[in-house]
């Protein structure tokens, strides 16, 4: 399978989310969120300045975004952009991505350190080589704006989904290279906490993550231009080549078999603001989306 381009021109894609028909995104750099249909028609929908990430729905519609820099959830309802919770009491580092839940219930992880410099010291190796010392937590939005701290102890916690009968979160832990499961109770609460699937063996670095309706989760590699579809335990399904890394991937379009794919050159945020290198690549598949987001 190759992709096509939809749309090149960005500076560096995250959060990709299929919504009322159309690819919903953030753009870090160009600091705002955006919306494109499949003929490649975008819109820039809602400034954040402070770098948007995440994104999801409430229950009456309005947007739920990341705002990064300053780790605060944000509110879009069309017309204003609001707090909806300031977590800088609970995150040490950027705000991150985040799924909305039925309910309206919103999970954000964040960075825990900062990964560039801690790069540029450690290098890749020193990244992987002692990974439960860069531990940090995922919070819990409640509707009301409530932020409870649905597990700690997670490595650099990013991309989620929840199974379609709700009773099932997987996190990709991107430094810990593997995807994490929790049972999810009804008040949100998070419990039994296992590995879902290790990709040690792989080298394969889950940045965003989206299932489909077999059960497996597509997941974007962080380390190569890659998409893999892995299965619980850790097997890789297929692989999807893309022209540059992948960041995050969202399964959408009309039969929910668009696979969408963020790329760019570059997560660097000395380098990828500084030119448009960044694109929506997508691919049709054989299995269509299931769960959320």
């Amino acid at each position: 399978m190759s992709t096509t381009i939809l749309r090149d021109g960005l500076f560096f894609g995250e959060g990709p989310r299929w919504h009322e028909g159309r690819l919903w995104y953030s753009d870090f750099y160009d600091h705002a969120v955006h919306a494109i249909d499949l003929s490649g028609n975008d819109d820039r929908i809602v400034e954040v300045e402070s770098q948007p990430s995440g994104l999801g729905w409430l229950p009456n519609g309005d947007l739920l975004v990341t705002s990064m820099l300053d780790r605060k959830l944000m509110r879009w309802d069309g017309s204003e952009l609001t707090t909806h919770a300031d977590l800088g009491g609970h995150f040490t580092w950027h705000a991150n991505d985040l799924l909305v839940d039925q309910q309206g219930r919103a999970y954000i992880g964040n960075f825990g350190f900062d990964f560039e410099v801690f790069l540029d010291e450690q290098g890749i190796e020193g990244l992987f080589a002692d990974p439960d010392s860069l531990t940090t937590v995922m919070c819990r939005v409640d509707p009301d704006g409530t932020i409870n701290v649905a597990s700690n102890g997670l490595i650099f916690p990013n991309g989620m989904v929840i199974t379609p009968d709700g009773k099932t979160m997987i996190v990709a832990e991107t430094l810990a290279l593997r995807l994490t499961a929790f049972d999810i109770a009804p008040d949100g609460s998070l419990s039994n906490r296992h590995v879902w699937a290790d990709l040690s063996a792989h080298m394969a670095a889950p940045d965003g993550i989206c299932l489909d309706a077999e059960g497996a989760v597509w997941i974007a590699n962080a380390l190569a231009p890659r998409l893999m579809r892995i299965s619980e335990g850790g097997a890789v399904l297929a692989e999807v080549e893309t022209t540059m890394k992948t960041y995050a991937c969202m399964l959408g379009g009309p039969e929910g078999k668009h696979l969408f794919a963020m790329t760019a050159p570059t997560s660097d945020s000395r380098h990828a603001p500084l030119e448009r290198n960044g694109a929506i690549e997508v691919v049709e598949v054989a299995i269509p989306h299931a769960g959320l987001p």
